[in-house]
């Protein structure tokens, strides 16, 4: 009995003794680093020879054992900070290097502290691009970037830190449009005093005007309304006078001249006014819109004509269904759909109730005898699953087109903001309907249109009620220059063209095969502009199927459905066709409509009509040059 409690007594006294002596020593030997390479005066004494968790600062979890909390406001830290120092503390949850006289970039190993809650490094005097490194901090609630000498535009990545209570990025340099931010849980934001312009989503309209102020070309929400067209920045303002100035002591008889010469100015220019108005109104009103047989042949031509390319005009395309003129456009309501690789597109209401897309492209590099000759094709482009272009503008500032509304949005809304708008994933029956609709409209450009594609994405894909897809933003790529264009849809791009940067019938099998493996896996391959690595759709696909798990591949959504397994192996064989390495090796589009109405097994109860005359109804006469080796896994609901 006595052996055993003594025995009892020296393993609690060792229990004891370690607690008492733990000590993070990795989280130590980081500290000592970054104290090291960074400057500081002597008001930081960290004892090497103690505790890391004694030190001024410092804070470490109940047992010792890491680093919790780093706290250093207002203690002199001079320069940037050091990598391999302050991202190794991995359990770090609350780090504040505040009001310090810090510089640089953010080291990209912050990324490493995934458990971070809360980061404050404002009044500093940090430089470059926000840090992507802390995008990646997905469990952070509180961030201040505020007072430093960040710029470039705030990142659509923001949106990955979604348990942000408090986002505060004022007194900086950003520029740009500010992104569609989710702020369901975000208490407390503000982007003021930097060089922000554009229009201020509506997710963001809640908070007060002191959250935007001191961006002059920001409009809507709170602050001004927007002219989504044709913006233009605020004045400047002028800056007060300051005591000693000149005008503080003009004589009366130079305010007088001044006030008489601002007299005699103001009536000239009435004078001119009124001239103007007069010549306008002698002017015989030329017609704007074009559908057929409203105007004479010889204004109206093909496209418009030459006489309606007036200046302010928009050019309407023969057998159009709108009437409204430019004016009318800018009268419009008008609410942002989207900030695409293109441009910004705009969902405007006209007064009469008639809703249209304007898309306001940026980066073009035609002129205007090119852009409207480009535009003429574009608009003979008339297929059943292709958007039709309805008008376009031109002018020194802007570039704008005109297209059909389409209320049910995109496929890649479907199929991955399902959880935040509300709708329901598609099932396997909406997926091969768009798969085939899609494919139909792109065949109809390679094959009657002879117009490759050049920007195939699932935000690029519209959907109709019926769940029938109809191809935009198709043919676009000539207008644009080459180093604009080369980074225009990443993830959906073929090998070529990332090196070539030139887009082809191929080219676009290619991308079309990646949104079949969209539709299939439920996967983005554009996860890149989430803020994340991305990933490569077809080589994760490739993988898994090497390994003989192809049942794996499939959309969660999709185990739900039974006797499909069949199918969805037939539409993933053709989706690998079309990824294939070597362009040569790719079928064309028509053969791959053909595939896919193959997987229907002749239905035509659901309004899918099998091949036709027409070209981009199918052809007969291909087989897929891959197979799965193995067959899929029973899939299970």
């Amino acid at each position: 009995m006595t052996v055993n409690f003594s025995c009892f007594f020296l393993l609690s006294v060792l229990v004891l003794s370690s607690r008492v002596n733990s000590e993070p020593v990795q989280d130590k030997q980081a500290l000592l680093a970054f104290l090291s390479k960074t400057k500081h005066p002597n008001r930081i004494q960290w004892n090497s020879s103690t505790s890391a968790c004694d030190w001024v600062g410092v804070e470490c979890d109940a047992n010792r054992s890491f680093v919790f909390s780093l706290r250093l406001p207002g203690v002199g830290l001079v320069g940037s900070i050091p990598s391999n120092t302050i991202g190794r503390l991995n359990q770090l949850r609350v780090l504040s290097l505040r009001a310090n006289r810090l510089s640089g970039e953010i080291p990209e190993d912050f990324s490493n502290l995934t458990l971070l809650r809360n980061l404050y490094l404002q009044d500093n005097a940090f430089t470059g691009e926000f840090p992507i490194s802390v995008t990646r901090l997905a469990r952070l609630t509180r961030l201040d970037l505020s007072s430093n000498k960040f710029a470039g535009p705030i990142p659509f990545a923001v949106n990955n830190m979604s348990h942000l209570t408090g986002l505060f990025l004022q007194n900086n340099k950003f520029s740009g449009s500010l992104p569609s931010i989710n702020a369901d849980g975000l208490d407390e934001f503000n982007v003021s005093n930097n060089s922000l312009n554009g229009s201020i989503p509506g997710s963001l309209s809640k908070f007060p005007k002191s959250s935007f102020a001191g961006n002059p070309a920001l409009c809507g929400g709170p602050l001004r309304p927007c002219n989504p067209f044709f913006p233009s920045p605020e004045p400047s303002p002028i800056p007060p006078e300051t005591p000693g100035e000149k005008s503080k002591n003009l004589s009366v008889g130079a305010i007088i001249g001044i006030a008489v010469g601002s007299t005699i100015i103001a009536l000239l220019l009435l004078l001119f006014l009124i001239l103007c108005l007069f010549k306008r109104r002698r002017q015989p009103p030329k017609p704007v819109t074009a559908p057929t047989g409203s105007v004479p042949p010889a204004e109206a031509g093909t496209s418009g004509g030459t006489t309606e390319r007036e200046r302010n005009k928009l050019v309407f395309f023969e057998g159009g269904i709108y009437s409204f003129d430019l004016e009318d456009l800018l009268r419009a309501s008008a609410e942002v759909l989207g900030k695409g690789t293109v441009g910004t597109s705009y969902k405007a209401v006209l007064e009469e109730g008639t809703m249209v897309v304007v898309k306001r492209l940026k980066d073009v590099a035609a002129n205007e005898r090119v852009f409207e000759i480009h535009m003429e094709t574009l608009g003979k482009m008339k297929h059943e699953n292709l958007v039709p272009l309805r008008a376009f503008y031109y002018s020194d500032d802007e570039k704008l087109l005109v297209l059909d509304f389409m209320e049910e949005g995109s496929l890649s809304a479907l199929l991955h903001g399902s959880r935040v708008s509300g709708r329901t994933p598609p099932n396997w029956d909406s997926r091969r309907k768009i798969a085939l609709t899609a494919a139909r409209g792109l065949a109809h450009l390679h094959v009657t249109g002879k117009v490759v594609h050049g920007n195939i994405k699932s935000s690029n894909i519209l959907l109709r009620p019926d769940h029938e897809a109809c191809m935009s933003d198709f043919g676009l790529n000539p207008i644009f220059s080459n180093t604009a264009s080369s980074s225009r849809f990443s993830g959906y791009r073929a090998p070529e063209v990332v090196e070539t940067r030139n887009v082809t019938f191929k080219s676009d099998v290619y991308s079309f095969g990646v949104v079949l493996l969209e539709l299939l896996t439920g996967k983005s391959p554009n996860q890149t502009s989430m803020g994340e690595e991305g990933i490569d759709l077809p080589r994760w696909v490739q993988s898994v199927v090497r390994e003989e798990w192809t049942a794996e591949v499939f959309d969660v959504e999709l185990m739900r459905y039974h006797n499909i397994e069949e199918e969805m192996v037939q539409l993933l064989q053709i989706a690998m066709a079309c990824v294939s390495i070597v362009p040569d090796q790719r079928p064309i589009m028509q053969e791959v409509v053909h595939l896919i109405e193959d997987v229907y097994r002749g239905e035509t109860d659901d309004g899918l009509r099998q091949s036709s005359d027409d070209p981009s109804k199918g052809s007969d006469g291909y087989t897929p040059p891959i197979e799965l080796r193995t067959p899929a896994r029973s899939v299970t609901p």
